[in-house]
């Protein structure tokens, strides 16, 4: 005998700030305390919430192991104490493992099989590198190429981006002036206090040493705004920056998204719960589609997935106040928005992962708590996450404000 599906509603959303990898806030910071720092703060938001009734944490991570490895989301789940009834699960979709863990967690509760949930997303880029400490792929995947490169890992994923410049006729001159958009929409949201609803402030430790006495010296900052955002970005600074994937190419790192460090988390409960905790709901989860593209062209997944997402919510284009499309690389935001005659004032108006960053599993999670907090802050109906993803994917995910 079928359920009947229910609604899953958003009742805490939030993250860390976002900080840039190897030399950033987060350098010496393991992404499970970064994790368990969240996942605190979410159960913070929901003060009437039973920790013991959370059946499951889903948890996104783009690359799994060394300290992000072992099942983070229990080990993060134990790192924040929460009752060791709870489950977790860690999950991986490349870039959208962080929006694919909201995804999984609301279908729990949708079809009946949970009341509450977490889901959340991880990445150190700092202590995990972008393919892992010893990648070993199989050969028979690049059995259709002459260039492993095409496939976008690792190293290839600015080739893709460079192939869809040429194919989608994205000039170097359009990448360049919406990167400083991004930057310049990034500053100016923090500094009109536009992501304090979001962010949980993190307490940072660097260790030093007092050369005269040798004595061992800890000193502690607390971290609460992005680090990533450059306000002295220039379009002629942007010029001056040299093509890094191809010599006469047109993808530079003033115009691709940054490697990052951060975690988000969400708990999702469904209407039976909310009311039996007294949960404010922040937002409904709609529907999510992920959809597959060729590889070489990987970041025009979304192209795919948004039709099919809104087509799931019953929903037009227009119908999105809000949509947050992460900035891989400015060549495929604009193919996408171009395509698909997206609305540039409604996509990443506070700036997108070229000024903000991109920590891969996290960021849809990161993106997810964007979304819930902008829609009710500005009064918005519904918005959308929307990423490409490695290896030729594309994945979105809608919500409603209530």
């Amino acid at each position: 005998m079928s359920k009947q599906i229910q609604d899953a509603y958003i009742v805490a959303a939030t993250r860390t700030p976002i900080g840039k990898s190897h030399k950033g806030y987060f350098r010496n910071t393991r992404p499970d305390d970064l994790l368990a720092t969240v996942l605190r703060s979410a159960l913070r938001q929901a003060p009437g919430l039973d920790p013991a009734a959370i059946e499951d944490l889903i948890c996104g991570c783009a690359i799994p192991e060394a300290q992000q490895g072992l099942n983070v989301a229990r080990i993060g789940a134990v790192l924040a104490g929460l009752p060791k009834s709870v489950g977790g699960i860690t999950v991986n979709r490349f870039c959208a493992s962080g929006l694919s863990a909201v995804q999984i967690a609301a279908d729990r509760i949708r079809v009946g099989e949970a009341e509450v949930m977490i889901a959340a997303g991880v990445e150190s880029m700092s202590m995990v590198p972008m393919m892992g400490n010893t990648p070993s792929l199989s050969p028979a995947i690049f059995a259709d190429t002459d260039n492993v490169d095409d496939y976008g890992i690792a190293y290839g994923m600015g080739l893709t981006a460079e192939k869809v410049a040429q194919q989608w006729q994205v000039s170097r001159e359009a990448q360049d002036a919406f990167a400083l958009q991004s930057n310049q929409r990034a500053t100016a949201a923090i500094a009109a206090g536009e992501f304090k609803d979001e962010m949980t402030p993190v307490e940072v430790t660097a260790r030093g040493a007092n050369l005269k006495t040798g004595e061992p010296v800890l000193t502690t900052r607390t971290v609460d705004i992005d680090e990533g955002p450059r306000p002295d970005t220039s379009l002629a600074g942007l010029a001056k920056l040299r093509t890094v994937f191809a010599a006469r190419g047109s993808v530079t790192a003033g115009n691709s998204s940054q490697t990052s460090d951060g975690a988000g988390a969400l708990i999702l409960a469904s209407e039976a719960a909310v009311k039996r905790f007294g949960l404010t709901p922040l937002a409904r989860f709609v529907s999510f589609a992920a959809r597959g593209v060729p590889p070489q062209i990987m970041g025009v997944g979304p192209i795919e997935a948004i039709p099919a997402a809104l087509k799931a919510a019953g929903l037009k284009q227009d119908d999105l106040g809000w949509i947050e499309l992460n900035e891989a690389f400015a060549a495929q935001s604009l193919a996408v928005m171009n395509t698909l005659h997206l609305d540039p004032a409604r996509v990443n108006p506070m700036g997108g992962a070229i000024a903000l960053g991109h920590p891969l599993g996290a960021t849809g999670a990161i993106r997810s708590a964007t979304v819930v907090h902008a829609l009710r802050r500005h009064n918005l109906k519904y918005g959308m996450v929307t990423m490409c993803v490695g290896m030729g994917q594309g994945a979105a995910g809608i919500f409603e404000r209530v």
